[in-house]
């Protein structure tokens, strides 16, 4: 974790519309980049903004687009993230921004007009040190209609907010986030050490140092979904494989929600092993099928024909990545403990 230089502190007392810092992680955005900085700069916000584009070692022309954004408006800063991974990414972009109050959005993200704004009056109005609102997947193809329909289900995701939607007030984690600047520096930034999951370790981090973090659902962001099943399942692999050594460093951050996907594919496995000796453990992966079947009916009547044919392979895909990642993670992607100087 790394150390950012300190910045004078926002007042929540006055209209003048504090300045704020946009930081963006980019990796193999050339074809949404433009559309997303442009986004941020034509935001209905009466205050300064200033964009930070840590840009990653690209396959594509990412790192062209990025420097001729920044030449094209001095609001645009631009600066290197040799790793290309994402904590990395948005340490290096804190670094070199100069406001108190930072949002953190991607290089594909599409934001409503008024999103800094709805951001900077919550914060006022809670004294919280971290504000985000609602995941809004949308999708084009029938694929990705159907995983934008599971990402907003309990089915699919649980009941974080940030994915369903729900009422204002304190959460675990938020979409995105715009942070105090004091509250990152608090913690440390973003803990390097999690290639994903990083922003519920560090909203975790914020808590236990006795912040607030807030969920805003009039902070609504598109995002698009994976366009295929081998992309979703190596995305919610990585998520679980993830959140377990998250568990792993915080003790008692786990619960059932996170829980219930490895339980159903240990269940599903074991009924398999179990049925050549025993039949009636096929029942185990015949109810989850069923399951899986019902579900999809229940919270894909408003989908097409063709999203809604896909939508229990969503769901499975989800489910069982997601739980497989958490199963099979390897005691090695642990954070080393800190050592201690002996006295």
């Amino acid at each position: 974790m790394k150390e950012f230089p300190d910045s004078p502190r926002t007042s929540r007392t006055t209209r003048v519309w504090p300045p704020i810092s946009v930081v963006m992680p980019v990796l193999n955005e050339e074809r949404h980049l433009r559309e997303a900085v442009r986004q941020v700069l034509a935001q209905r916000y009466d205050g300064p903004i200033e964009v930070v584009l840590a840009v990653g070692p690209s396959h594509d022309r990412t790192q062209e687009v990025a420097d001729a954004l920044a030449a094209e408006d001095p609001r645009v800063i631009v600066v290197p993230n040799p790793t290309g991974r994402t904590p990395n990414a948005l340490n290096a972009a804190i670094g070199a921004s100069r406001n108190g109050i930072i949002a953190r959005v991607d290089g594909h993200a599409m934001l409503p007009e008024d999103y800094l704004q709805v951001a900077v009056e919550t914060l006022e109005a809670t004294g919280a040190d971290n504000v985000g609102g609602i995941m809004a997947a949308e999708g084009v193809t029938p694929f990705e209609k159907a995983v934008a329909c599971a990402m907003t289900s309990k089915i699919g995701v649980g009941n974080a907010r940030f994915h369903t939607g729900g009422e204002a007030g304190p959460a675990d984690t938020v979409y995105l986030g715009v942070f105090r600047r004091e509250a990152l520096m608090r913690v440390g930034g973003y803990d390097e050490h999690f290639q994903r999951a990083q922003d519920w370790e560090m909203n975790h981090r914020i808590r236990e140092t006795g912040g607030l973090v807030w969920f805003q659902p009039r902070m609504r962001v598109s995002y698009r979904p994976r366009p295929s099943v081998k992309a979703l399942a190596k995305q919610y692999f990585h998520y679980g494989r993830w959140r377990r050594v998250v568990a792993r460093t915080h003790e008692g951050t786990i619960n059932l929600r996170y829980l219930a996907p490895p339980i159903a594919v240990a269940a599903i496995l074991l009924g398999l092993l179990v049925s050549p000796f025993f039949w009636p453990a096929l029942l185990v992966p015949a109810a989850y099928v069923a399951a899986v079947l019902a579900g999809s009916v229940l919270t894909g009547r408003t989908l097409p024909a063709d999203a809604l044919a896909r939508l229990p392979i969503v769901y499975a895909t989800m489910h069982l990545s997601w739980g497989w990642g958490f199963l099979t993670s390897p005691p090695a992607l642990s954070k080393p403990p800190r050592r201690t100087t002996p006295a």
